[in-house]
């Protein structure tokens, strides 16, 4: 996935506000964070992920996911975006859509797909 493809993808949620963090690309739902662009390694920052979602998305893909010592303690992982396959990058960032947009939104968004 090229960083185009990833801001399209981020972008088609409603309600995404894009920004800056750390000098890279940077993305908030109804103020709250949804996913940002880690240069030091071209990878995404996912949260929402349990620690055992976590350790086996590593294990199964090591070359897509990992973490650094600072996403240890947290509940999220990387993923590197040449390697991160587009559905699966959307269907993280559906969940996480879902746990922050307000539910009206979800509402709506759920009844434009039918």
């Amino acid at each position: 996935m090229t960083a185009d493809e990833m801001r399209e993808i981020v972008l088609s949620f409603p309600g995404v506000e894009e920004g800056m963090s750390y000098g890279s690309p940077a993305f908030k739902v109804n103020g709250k964070f949804f996913t940002r662009l880690r240069r030091d390694d071209q990878s995404m920052v996912l949260t929402g992920i349990s620690f055992d979602e976590r350790e086996m998305l590593m294990e199964a893909e090591p070359a897509t996911f990992h973490i650094t010592a600072h996403y240890k303690d947290y509940p999220a992982v990387l993923a590197r975006i040449d390697s991160l396959h587009p559905g699966s990058f959307r269907n993280f960032l559906d969940r996480r859509w879902r746990e922050i947009a307000p539910k009206k939104w979800v509402k709506e968004f759920d009844a434009a797909k039918v």
